[in-house]
């Protein structure tokens, strides 16, 4: 029995069951849909298009997350959203839903304005009956209907205001009646000053003969010499457009390759697919989210410092690719079986199998992972350091905390297993502890403990606008 429990294989069974059973349990404590832990109270509200609303998505109070879109269904010609909802956000019957725009994608959310905290609380399963859809094409279509019954107000009031006989309504009508009464005003000033208006006007022609003598100075550097040099920029300018005329002729005619271009119904279905192919991508890469990590461990039983410097790149919310190079202080191990026959063929034959190890610590290692996101739970597998492996990971605390498990280097045996914890204290600051290899016969397993920070695209915006500044 003593034999049994001191087993390798006891020892990594009995852990794997632990994690199994914390993972378990932290699934239905720490989930964000509450109706994994029977915390959560059934709503629903019918909406008129609920375009752009997709199960599983967030429903906010305040912008903070407090449930999920269970199920879209359709119900009476209407779309039927069930929502699941924290217990302790307070619903009550003066409630509204707000369906809001997700940015300019097209994608929605559900915000909920709980109401009045004074009115009663809508009961389990019970509806809410005010919605407001201001992410639909419907509100938009209202506000136009608005600014157009604005503008034939507006041109009512200049109607009345402009016929004889007339009473200007509002502020526009009494605008134009005053201009009119100023032109009236005017003529009666300019019929009494008859002889003065006369005078003024003799000043000017004078005035005009004086410039007209200096604009026609034939000398050389007279305004006349400079109107010529004029002229004949613009001549120039003239035979350019005859030249872009002739120019848009043969392409409006299909001559030359760019008319074949443009005329070719083909050619430019093509380009439209081209483009519509471009607008994709760059709309996809516009969602990414970039990642970079950095984070150092202290090596407890060896003395050591372990540093790792990573990128993730995550083009949506279930997966994500990470990259990372690890400068590790206990080396590359390179292992190399040598296989050794004496008397080959003899009754005396013997083989004699020896490893030599190496570590090269001038080498640094590499890891490149892929992983699926499940809620809370995630699953990589690729490339870690330097050898092929497997990890999962367990989100807990409102992903403030991170459960990790990692096996790797798998066909030396036992396996490279680690497992550690990270806490974030502050955003993009954690700290991190844990046991590495902690299978090994040869005393490389060593408990460790570290800090590291990770910053996000947006983060990384924001400190080079404050660097710049």
């Amino acid at each position: 029995m003593l034999k049994l429990l001191r087993s390798t294989e006891f020892r990594v069974g009995f852990l794997v069951l632990i994690v199994s059973v914390l993972v378990g349990i932290l699934s239905l404590q720490a989930t964000e849909d509450p109706g994994f832990v029977g915390g959560s109270k059934m709503l629903f509200f019918r909406l008129d298009d609920a375009s752009g609303l997709i199960q599983r998505g967030a429903v906010k109070v305040a912008g903070i997350n407090v449930g999920v879109v269970k199920k879209i269904t359709l119900d009476r010609g209407k779309a039927r959203l069930d929502l699941s909802i924290r217990k302790d956000v307070p619903i009550t019957t003066s409630a509204r839903v707000e369906v809001r725009p997700n940015g300019i994608l097209g994608d929605k959310y559900i915000e909920v304005v709980p109401g009045n905290p004074d009115d009663p609380e809508i009961p389990d399963g019970g509806e809410i009956t005010s919605v407001d859809n201001k992410g639909s094409m419907d509100a938009l279509l209202k506000e136009v209907g608005r600014i157009t019954k604005s503008i034939g107000d507006i041109a009512d009031e200049l109607k009345d205001a402009t016929r004889d006989g007339g009473d200007p309504k509002g502020p526009l009508g009494r605008i134009v009646r005053n201009i009119d009464k100023l032109t009236a005003d005017l003529a009666e000033i300019s019929g009494e000053n008859k002889e003065k208006i006369n005078e003024i006007v003799a000043n000017v022609r004078d005035i005009s003969d004086t410039i007209d003598g200096i604009v026609n100075d034939d000398g050389p550097n007279g305004l006349k010499a400079s109107w010529d040099k004029v002229a004949r920029s613009i001549d120039k300018v003239e035979r350019s457009l005859a030249n872009v005329e002739e120019i848009t002729d043969k392409v409006n005619s299909g001559k030359g390759t760019i008319g074949r271009l443009v005329n070719d119904e083909q050619t430019v279905e093509k380009i439209n697919t081209a483009i519509d192919g471009v607008n994709k991508f760059v709309g996809g890469a516009n969602k990414l989210q970039t990642t970079l990590d950095f984070h150092s461990e202290y090596l407890m039983e060896q003395g050591l410092t372990k540093s790792t410097v990573g990128v993730r790149i995550q083009p949506g919310l279930d997966r994500y690719y990470e990259i990372a190079i690890v400068d590790d202080p206990k080396g590359v191990v390179e292992r190399t079986d040598t296989t050794l026959t004496t008397s080959p063929g003899q009754p005396g034959e013997t083989t004699t199998t020896s490893r030599e190890i190496k570590a090269f610590h001038n080498r640094v290692k590499y890891t490149a992972l892929f992983a699926k996101n499940f809620y809370n739970f995630t699953v990589k597998a690729g490339l870690i350091e330097n050898t092929g492996g497997l990890g999962f990971d367990y989100y807990m605390l409102r992903r403030q905390m991170r459960l990790s498990f990692d096996a790797f280097d798998l066909s030396n045996s036992p396996a490279h297993l680690r497992a550690f914890l990270r806490y974030y204290f502050y955003k993009g600051v954690y700290v991190v502890g844990g046991s590495d290899d902690f299978l090994s016969r040869t005393g490389t397993s060593s408990s460790f403990a570290g800090a590291g920070i990770d910053l996000t695209n947006d983060d990384l915006k924001v400190l080079m606008g404050k660097l710049s500044f």
